[in-house]
């Protein structure tokens, strides 16, 4: 019955949602919106008590909390029941507050964007896990995608339109698109007569499904596994541009997690594939299995954001 309820509360979220991006759609010249609020902000995160023997592992808005439920509930399942510890899902609607609970030592894992781990690893030592291997890849990519039905057809016919990110910290939704119009030049605010936010690449796709922005950048995972699993939105949009492939999101643990337990961790991950349970779970959400890989996988990520500190410098 609470678990209802909490599905009929983020169903009128999202209801929400999208009458505000209707809203911004429609309104006149002005400033980007800067946020779609839905959750407190990180200054308004509230920490809770440390329970004994619970594992605390948190999931950034790469897709809406109702996806991400779906998502995440059975790997959760499973990862507790190889630990024999309780598993609590931490939800937040952006990647900085994930970040902010790591740093204050509130959680113990995460599954993060890419971006979000290459700063949280320079700011306080967040350290890579494992990371999941997707159609053979530990690499993804950002898709730029517009309406099927819409006239625009590369990345040059976008000027003048009103365009969706994800999430300030969102590598495909933001670094890579932002990174991409520097590279011809052009800024976010010279570019496109609007910006929004939309806070998780699913709602990205939906917006442009709905033709209310016209176009997005989301996460070339999400979009093909929206695709295979659930193509309603994702049968409305059309790709224009595939960007240069990054290092994958991973799964990230806090620098003050007990070395055993962060061993443990892994193991269970790395060894789901191995088991019939594990293996089922997996394919579900199209995933091979999970692998470690080097924390060099993700330089060109901060190549990127070099690079856009030099470009926004000579604004």
């Amino acid at each position: 019955m609470v678990r209802a309820r909490w599905l009929v509360g983020i169903g009128l979220l999202s209801v929400f949602l999208i009458a505000a991006v209707m809203y911004l759609s429609q309104a006149q010249d002005s400033k980007p919106v800067k946020r779609i609020s839905l959750q407190p902000s990180s200054a308004e995160v509230v920490s809770t008590p440390r329970q004994k023997n619970t594992l605390k592992i948190a999931v950034g808005a790469i897709i809406s909390p109702t996806k991400s439920l779906v998502f995440y509930e059975d790997i959760f399942d499973y990862i507790g029941e190889k630990l024999t510890r309780e598993v609590e899902m931490i939800q937040r609607k952006t990647y900085a507050e994930v970040n902010f609970l790591m740093e204050e030592g509130q959680i113990d894992a995460a599954f993060v964007c890419s971006r979000p781990y290459v700063e949280g690893h320079r700011d306080f030592g967040m350290e890579l896990l494992c990371v999941p291997v997707c159609f053979g890849k530990t690499e993804y990519c950002s898709y730029f995608i517009v309406h099927k039905d819409s006239s625009i057809q590369k990345l040059e016919d976008l000027r003048g339109k009103v365009f969706a990110f994800s999430d300030p910290l969102s590598n495909t939704g933001m670094l890579i698109p932002t990174y991409t119009l520097a590279m011809m030049g052009e800024r976010p605010e010279s570019f496109f007569r609007r910006h929004i936010f939309t806070y998780s690449h699913d709602n990205s796709i939906r917006s442009v499904a709905e033709k209310l922005v016209d176009g997005a950048a989301v996460d070339s995972l999400i979009w093909e596994y929206l695709k295979a699993e659930d193509p309603k939105w994702t049968a409305q949009t059309r790709i224009i541009y595939r960007s240069t492939p990054c290092g994958i999101p991973p799964v990230v643990v806090s620098p003050g997690i007990a070395p055993q337990l962060k061993e443990k961790l892994r193991s269970a991950f790395l060894n789901m594939h191995n088991d019939p349970r594990g293996r089922e779970i997996l394919k579900r959400i199209l995933i091979d299995r999970f692998t470690v890989i080097e924390d060099s996988a993700y330089d060109s990520i901060r190549q990127m954001k070099a690079f856009m500190k030099d470009f926004q410098s000579k604004k």
